[in-house]
């Protein structure tokens, strides 16, 4: 395949990740010759202080310097990439110190995108290969984020999309903070607080519209991987696969009943996601239980993807 290479940066509350791919708009395709995630909890306090923590900071800049040494290898050019930032740095006051950072390592500004521009990124990067596998639209997909979840419905194009404050580590770090196994009184606290952001997704997105339920990002990739009962984590087992409501209830309920070294176990969940898995699942089975889905599409591409293709706006 010959195309254009490009890279695309996501930066998230718990995660930041790089696509390298060369992309084709002609026919669509696309050939990725780079995909990772690093951990590296950006939005650590951000919903107590209001502000990025300097030990958040540096694991993030540590990443970037890493992923600007893979940038160079590929011989992408600076004009080739895009590097969004979602969640934490929208919260924060001292977003000006991280896009300093960002700029100094990569050569590029990083765009702290709105919750909506998120959705709609998302939507595209998860929609733009079910064409032909079967899978009818409309489409509802939702991205299920550190510090929050995007909700947006559609087809040929989207028709409505909302993100609210409602993911991992938010939820983690509101209500299970320092538990090391959660109460009913702070997973009832949580369901209330998921179910608040539910109701404001809802004002927007017709949550019951869609013909199939997709859900992107980390918490979902990983209770499917814990679902498959994979030895390890696998990506190509993981894309397209379907989840269904009885098992993301019995991962659920496993992942908010285990202690810590009890998930650490696990051997598809991520280090780095442990501590904030449970709150993820959480929402995750509030999400299909409200929709009314009795299953969901995992899929593995999401909005890195969708940051790749809009460099060809």
């Amino acid at each position: 395949m010959t195309g254009t290479r490009v890279a695309a940066v996501d930066c998230g509350t718990n995660s930041i990740r790089l696509l390298i791919t060369e992309l084709d708009p002609g026919t669509g395709r696309a050939l990725d010759l780079d995909r990772r995630m690093t951990i590296v909890r950006l939005g650590q306090d951000v919903d107590r202080t209001g502000r990025l923590a300097p030990e958040a900071l540096q694991r993030t800049f540590a990443a970037c310097r890493e992923y600007a040494a893979v940038i160079a290898e590929f011989g992408v050019p600076v004009e080739r990439i895009r590097f969004v930032a979602t969640s934490a740095s929208r919260d924060a006051e001292n977003s000006a110190e991280f896009a300093k950072g960002v700029r100094e390592i990569l050569g590029v500004e990083p765009e702290v995108i709105s919750g909506d521009e998120e959705a709609q990124l998302s939507f595209s990067g998860a929609t733009k290969g079910l064409a032909g596998t079967g899978v009818a639209a409309p489409y509802l997909v939702f991205d299920l984020g550190g510090g929050s979840t995007e909700f947006v419905l559609g087809g040929e194009s989207v028709q409505a999309a909302r993100s609210v404050d409602i993911g991992s580590v938010r939820l983690t770090e509101r209500h299970f903070a320092g538990a090391e196994v959660p109460t009913p009184a702070q997973i009832a606290a949580a369901e209330a607080d998921i179910a608040a952001g539910l109701n404001r997704a809802a004002e927007v997105v017709p949550l019951t519209a869609g013909a199939t339920l997709v859900g992107l990002a980390g918490t979902v990739t990983t209770v499917a991987a814990i679902a498959l009962g994979l030895p390890e984590y696998q990506s190509e087992r993981i894309h397209h696969s379907r989840l269904s409501l009885t098992r993301v209830r019995e991962v659920t309920e496993r992942l908010l009943s285990s202690g810590h070294a009890e998930r650490a176990a696990i051997p598809a969940l991520h280090p780095g996601r442990v501590d904030v898995i449970a709150a993820g699942a959480l929402v995750l089975r509030s999400v299909m239980e409200r929709t009314g889905a009795a299953e969901l599409v995992v899929s593995e591409h999401d909005i890195l993807d969708g940051i790749a293709w809009s460099l060809f706006r």
